[in-house]
């Protein structure tokens, strides 16, 4: 499909900078089918559903990716996006023209790394010095990877360390939030729990390539970058079981969506799953594993705003997102959010 199909007039203060405090106190744009739209808030969240339908989260925690250095004279910004093993990252390199292979670059007086090789895309492969885990070096030198749309417009601060982090983050290794969950407070779990609104966890590390943007002018010719997920199997057990009994399986933002889709099989059965996943999801797609989706609002053009596409439809998108912007939902990972149940 033409790229340019997904695209769409966003003013630029459509933009949030902030997340809604409380957390659950953030618009919810809630649309089914064909059926209208209908305005409400987050922690009416729980009322929209059924007891017994299963949220799915991604418990993935953030960690301070972004790193400044030099290299000589020279100034080398990275975004790590991908872990390779215990000591190597792949990263995407600010500056990149003046590194080399075989380069060290310095991080802070006791962090460094060498840049031990290219990559056809333009990143490279970092491996770090020293002994110390790579997460532990970070915590000094690295700092939280807000969004390009975010970073661009304010520095980041201290406040973004519990704001860019979920309540259910604790597996060490995203560069970006799955901005979804951002929205759960305890009070809204709690209103869930009453409801009979069943919880599950998977593991997906989102990478800064989530906020590449698509620069072909088809869809068939974007290539995903990847990312490592898992699901156990006792919570596929659980998730086909629900399905089964007529309970519907939503997942709680496209990182989820995308893991339990990798996971299924044409038979629409979910399987234990860990590895890399490069799915990418556009109109046409027949999904296997999830009856809905909860996701904040995506940029024009992006593989996420193709995905929704792909789940309610192109022009049934096209409306959902003209009327949040006439009635000023907040957009983008601090922004609000919406319940997409096809």
């Amino acid at each position: 499909m033409r790229v340019d199909l997904f695209d769409f007039e966003l003013p630029p203060e459509r933009i949030a900078l902030r997340p809604a405090l409380p957390r659950h106190s953030a618009r919810m744009l809630v649309a089914k089918g064909t059926a209208g739209i209908d305005d409400r808030i987050v922690s009416d969240l729980a009322s929209m559903l059924n007891r017994g339908d299963v949220l799915v989260f991604n418990d993935t925690r953030v960690i301070p990716a972004q790193l400044e250095g030099t290299r000589g004279e020279a100034k080398i910004g990275a975004t790590l996006h991908k872990r390779i093993d215990l000591r190597r990252w792949q990263a995407f390199i600010r500056n990149a023209k003046r590194l080399r292979e075989g380069d060290r670059i310095q991080f802070a007086s006791d962090v460094a790394a060498i840049a031990e090789q290219r990559h056809p895309d333009g990143s490279f492969t970092l491996a770090f010095e020293g002994d110390e885990p790579v997460e532990t070096l970070l915590q000094r030198a690295g700092r939280m990877p807000l969004p390009p749309y975010i970073a661009g417009k304010r520095p980041t601060d201290e406040r973004d360390k519990s704001d860019y982090q979920t309540i259910f983050a604790r597996e060490d290794g995203a560069v970006a939030a799955p901005t979804a969950a951002l929205h759960f407070t305890p009070e809204l779990l709690a209103a869930l729990d009453d409801a009979g609104i069943v919880r599950e966890m998977l593991t997906l590390h989102v990478g800064a390539g989530t906020f590449l943007p698509v620069k072909a002018d088809d869809t068939a010719d974007h290539a995903m970058h990847a990312e490592w997920g898992r699901i156990d199997s006792e919570t596929a057990d659980r998730l086909n079981a629900a399905r089964e009994s007529g309970n519907r399986v939503i997942a709680v933002g496209t990182t989820s969506l995308r893991l339990l889709e990798s996971a299924a099989g044409e038979d629409k059965v979910i399987r234990p799953f860990a590895g890399d996943t490069s799915i990418f999801i556009t109109p046409g797609y027949k999904f296997r594993a999830i009856d809905g989706l909860m996701t904040n609002f995506h940029l024009p053009k992006s593989t996420l705003f193709m995905l929704v596409s792909a789940l309610m439809g192109l022009e049934r998108m096209q409306e959902i997102y003209a009327h949040a912007v006439a009635d000023e939902y907040r957009f983008y990972s601090y922004g609000d959010s919406s319940l997409l149940i096809p």
